[in-house]
């Protein structure tokens, strides 16, 4: 029979992990096994100045959280080392993983939870493809800018022909 105190413990850290898996716009489940100390460190550094939460933790745990979450879908790629980085930006937790594991091939993107909904490798490398959310808003002033920008060159033609 398990202890009281730890299994208190257990349960408060399900009820964390599910709010999380929740609360969060994206959640990549990553499997980090083969990453010295040094990778690993330059990695949560990454992700923790993008606002991304990284942890390492135990898959029956998470399977359990899953499972009150209403995502027992994702329980599939919970086998191995299971490192899970938690953001409330969509895009963040993917490009930085995806990125680490084109110059770290022992970082292996296993699928994740976008939005509350599971989806898988491929699906978490495509997110990672888009622009951040900065570039997108780029795009869009720029897009937006562009009628004003033609009218006003249009109007300084016709100033400087009747001129």
């Amino acid at each position: 029979m398990p202890n009281a105190t730890v299994l208190a413990e257990k349960q408060q850290l399900v009820s964390e992990v599910t709010a999380k898996l929740q609360g969060s716009a994206c959640t990549v489940v990553a499997d980090y096994r083969g990453l010295s100390v040094a990778q690993v460190t330059l990695l949560r550094k990454n992700l923790r100045e993008a606002g991304v939460e990284f942890q390492v933790l135990k898959n029956s745990l998470v399977r359990r959280a899953t499972a009150e979450a209403n995502l027992s879908e994702l329980d599939s790629v919970l086998t191995g080392p299971t490192a899970i980085a938690f953001s409330t930006d969509v895009v963040a937790p993917a490009k930085i993983l995806a990125e680490f594991a084109k110059k770290n091939d022992k970082l292996e993107i296993k699928g994740g939870v976008v939005e509350g909904r599971v989806v898988d490798q491929a699906q978490i490398k495509a997110l990672a493809d888009l622009p951040s959310r900065d570039g997108l808003l780029s795009m869009l002033l720029s897009v937006l800018q562009a009628p004003i920008r033609n009218f006003a060159l249009a109007v300084k033609a016709v100033a400087e022909k009747e001129a």
